[in-house]
Formats: C-alpha cells, structure tokens, sequence
C-alpha cells in the first residue's frame, strides 16, 4: 500500500526533491498535501502533477484563485486558516517538514502526537524547542523523527543497529561554505550573490547564508546533541570540501563509521521516507569513487566564522538560549539579503540579543512561543541601530 506524503514547503530546495523523490517511487507513495507560502504557478503546477487532496497557501487571494480553479477535487487552506488546520485535516503517513521558520512547529507536534512519521528538514524546530519534540517522540506511540538533513541523515545510518551508550563521538562534516577559501578581510562589503553561489549544494537564500556564516552548522550541533541524545563536548565540526562523507561516528573502542554519498537531497529523503526499508536509486544517485579524488579534512576556523563560536556557546547554555539564536539569526540574515546590514555585522546582532536574554532553563510550549517574538523584535532593533 502507498504511503501517503504531506510537505511543508513544497515550492521549496527540499519540498521539490521530496516531489522528485515521489515521482521516481511512485508505486511506494502518493501526495496527501502541499504547502508553500507563495509561488502560487509553481503550486499550480504541483497541483496538478500530483493531486493532492490539501493544499495550504499563505496568501489569501491566491488560495480562492486556486480554490475556484480546482473546485471541488480540492480543499484549499489560507493563513486564516493556518498551516496547523491544513496539516492535521490532510492526516497523511508521514509529514515533510520542509518549510523553513518555525511555522512548522505545531504541525510536527500534533504529528507526533498521532504517532505519525516526521521527515524533518526544518532545523530551527529542533533548536528552538527540542526538549519538547523529543519529549513528543518518546511519549506516543508509533511517533518517529527521521532527520532529512544530510548531516543527520547520515548520523541516523550510522547508528542503525548500534547502542547509543557506546557512542563516543559524532563529527559532523561541512563543506566550509562559499567563503572558505576567501581571507577574512575581504567579507566587509561583500555581495549577497557570492554568498549564497554554494560549492556543493543548491539551497533556499537563507540556508545558504548560514552556510556562508557556518551558523548553518552550528544549529546542526544543537539539532544533533536532540536528536541523537549527546553532549556537546562530544559534537565535534570538521570541514571537508569534497562533501563526500557526510557524518560520521566514532564509538568507545574507536570504530568510526561514516556515510558516503553523492551531494545529492534526494538520497536522505528517499530514506527518510522509506526507512527502515532501503529502494532503487536512479543511477546518478550512486557515488563514482573512480571520480570523487582525494578527500581532505581541516578544523573550522572559529575567529573567521564567530557564528559557529555563538552557536557553541547559545547549545552549553540550552534551556531558551538556542531559541534566541535562532530568531536572532533570521533577522539578522534577512536583514543582509535586503541590505540592511553587511554581512560582517551577522555574528555582533547575533551576540547582541544573546546577551540581553536572561536564559530560561526549562521553557515551556508558551515560553518558548514569547521568547521566540522578543529575539525576533530585539534582533530587529540591534539590525537598525547597525
């Protein structure tokens, strides 16, 4: 029987990959829902590539303009509605958390509270309130959290079959981002479109930023001590240009096992999507090693990339401290890509609103919700006073 999909975020990098992924195993799944918040052709189109029974559009016009077109084969969400009404009536298997922001945040909770299965692509959930997704996992019966990420995606592999308490380490790689190999002193003034042009991967404009600054990989340190239940002393970042391996572990005896891959999304979702079953691939989904060369390693350079250092320091702090990081971090990235603030001037509204949050240990659903709206306003200020 098909499992049936709903994405959040479909006209997005992740949300076309998962539609791509459905495409190529289509005796395996079928789309329930969609959800984007504009692109309303792109919509249109998916619409009738896969006919879905929900769709969610943020804009209110283009949901009646999409509503009188479909009629009746299709129910039609809008902001009034909201992103949560639309998830829970589409009901589908497994819900795609594709979207970024924390729209998604009560969607994924009322999924795992049915016991369903979460493709989670969305890092800032995690971030911003992990005690509480996971306390969702544990407690529900059936509920399942498979990380989309790359990064986790393959952390998750390699732990299949291995007791956690023998995990001594997790090293997540990086590629180092579109700046890697440029000098620091050249970052002041530097265009948006070189620092969302990434070497290895195509992202939405905000991912690709947080590539470029390496607070990308910082909230997968935070999204990692979550999902696999480690400190983060034993989270550790290498940066590795090749994009080859894509996480490894290393256990108490020493074994590190790594998962290897083309730097292509539709590997982690297809799995996520069909764990703990493994299907056919198309053949550029396979990894060459004839053509891959050498790979190499390095450390992250913390003084170069301070966005990894805040991330580092916002995770020991846990409690509402990754929730302040988060919010700062969207605020300060849009601010950049509409040219507001340099980019050199990220990490100081980031360290700004950090340190004007007096840490809350254990925030609750509300708390979190309050928190999340004050680093948004205060990130907001600190980008005006730049």
């Amino acid at each position: 029987m098909k499992k049936t999909v709903t994405i959040l975020g479909s006209t997005g990098s992740v949300g076309l990959n998962t539609l791509r992924v459905i495409e190529e195993q289509a005796a395996s799944f079928c789309v329930a829902g969609l959800a984007a918040a504009s692109q309303g052709e792109v919509l249109r189109a998916q619409i009738e590539a896969f006919s879905p029974e929900f769709v969610f559009i943020k804009d209110e016009t283009l949901a009646r303009r999409l509503q009188s077109e479909f009629g009746g084969r299709l129910k039609v969400f809008c902001e009034e509605e909201g992103l949560r009404h639309f998830a829970s009536a589409a009901e589908a298997d497994i819900l795609v958390a594709a979207s970024s922001g924390t729209s998604a945040l009560l969607p994924v909770l009322d999924a795992l509270a049915r016991g369903r299965r979460v493709a989670l692509a969305n890092k800032e959930i995690l971030v911003m309130a992990g005690a509480l997704v996971m306390e969702s996992v544990r407690k529900n019966p059936g509920a399942l959290l498979i990380p989309v990420d790359s990064e986790h995606n393959a952390i998750f592999q390699c732990l299949q079959g291995q007791p956690v308490e023998r995990l001594a380490k997790v090293i997540l790689t990086s590629s180092g981002g579109p700046l890697r190999a440029v000098p620091a002193e050249r970052f002041r003034g530097i265009s948006k479109e070189t620092v969302i042009n990434h070497p290895k991967w195509k992202m939405g404009k905000k991912i690709s930023v947080d590539s470029a600054t390496l607070m990308n990989k910082g909230l997968e340190i935070i999204e990692a001590s979550w999902l696999f239940q480690v400190p983060i002393d034993a989270i550790e970042v290498l940066i590795h240009p090749e994009a080859v391996i894509h996480s490894m572990v290393e256990f108490v005896d020493g074994t590190v096992l790594a998962q290897l891959g083309v730097a292509d999304m539709r590997l982690p979702i297809q799995y996520a999507l069909s764990f703990p079953d493994r299907l056919p691939s198309p053949s550029s989904m396979k990894l060459d090693f004839s053509g891959t060369g050498p790979l190499t390693f390095e450390p992250p350079d913390e003084k170069k990339f301070p966005c990894l250092g805040l991330a580092y320091e916002a995770a020991k702090q846990s409690g509402s401290a990754p929730c302040v990081l988060n919010a700062a971090d969207e605020v300060a990235v849009h601010a950049f890509l509409e040219n507001r603030i340099d980019f050199t001037e990220i990490p100081g509204v980031i360290e700004k609103v950090l340190s004007s949050h007096r840490v809350v240990e254990n925030p609750g659903l509300e708390d979190i919700q309050s928190i999340h709206l004050w680093a948004l306003e205060e990130a907001e200020r600190c980008c005006q006073a730049c």
